[in-house]
This record gives structure tokens, C-alpha cells and sequence, in this order.
């Protein structure tokens, strides 16, 4: 496989990355309705809002995605970048693809000035930790979520 193009999603780039949403929400057994897919690629569009997307084109054909939200915070004066989700086909994981897309932010990071990127995974999720493994260690920190349904 030739090496990946990492670029910023286009309006055209709109039913590739649904399908690809879908393979993640899928993966992850996660229930995503309409309403949000719908408002989450007009956010990726939308040149003021904090979400972005870039996605991994082989000749011509987009093979990933990743979804990110650049964000102040209390810890640091320049902004963080968050890699929110991260998603590459089945059929061509191992070629690159996810690796080229977490240089590329890389990269950003340091062109934007974010003083961080960070992302997490579901612990039992082991081809993506032996990608991510490669950038950084896990920082021991373990996630709780609350969400508004539950209260």
C-alpha cells in the first residue's frame, strides 16, 4: 500500500467518513444517532468551531479518519488538542495509516502551539495500544463518566 495522504476533510470527503463513523460506532458498540452524525460533520466543516477531522487518503480512497477537538484548559496557557476518536478500515490497519495520522497531529502540535495531544482507548483495545505505545506511555489515569441520562 502506497503511503497515506493525511489532510483536512473536504465537503467531499462526507460519505467516506460516515461509512468509516459507522465502522467505528460498530467497533465500539456505541448507539450514535442521526442528529449527532449530522451535527458532527457540520462541526468538522464549520472553520470556527473547535472539532476537526483530517482523514488518510491511498490513491484517491479515504481508509481513516481522525476526529479531534482543540480546547483550552486549566492547565497550561496554549490550548490541547484531544484525539477523540481514530478509526482506519480493518482491511488496512498495519500499513501505517493510524501512525501517519497521530505524526500529522503531532506535527499540528507543534505548528499550533498546543502545549498537548492526547487521546484515550479502551484498555482491552491491543492493536490500538501497540500503535499507541509507540508515542507515549499510558499515564496511569483512569476514566469516569457521568452523563446527563444517568442523573
Amino acid at each position: 500500500m502506497a503511503a497515506p495522504l493525511i489532510r483536512s476533510a473536504l465537503p467531499s470527503d462526507e460519505a467516506a467518513w460516515r461509512a468509516l463513523w459507522r465502522g467505528y460506532c460498530d467497533f465500539y458498540a456505541a448507539q450514535v444517532g442521526d442528529a449527532t452524525t449530522d451535527r458532527t460533520w457540520k462541526r468538522i466543516l464549520d472553520p470556527d468551531s473547535a472539532i476537526l477531522c483530517m482523514v488518510a487518503e491511498v490513491e484517491g480512497k479515504v481508509y481513516g479518519f481522525a476526529n479531534c477537538v482543540v480546547h483550552e484548559n486549566t492547565w497550561e496557557i496554549q490550548p490541547v488538542c484531544y484525539l477523540e476518536d481514530l478509526y482506519v478500515i480493518p482491511a488496512a490497519r498495519g500499513h501505517g495509516i493510524g501512525k501517519a495520522m497521530i505524526e500529522w497531529l503531532s506535527n499540528a502540535m507543534r505548528a499550533e502551539g498546543w502545549a498537548r495531544l492526547y487521546w484515550v482507548t479502551h484498555q482491552d483495545n491491543a492493536n490500538a495500544r501497540a500503535l499507541y505505545d509507540r508515542f507515549a506511555p499510558t499515564d496511569g489515569f483512569v476514566r469516569y463518566v457521568i452523563r446527563q441520562r444517568q442523573l
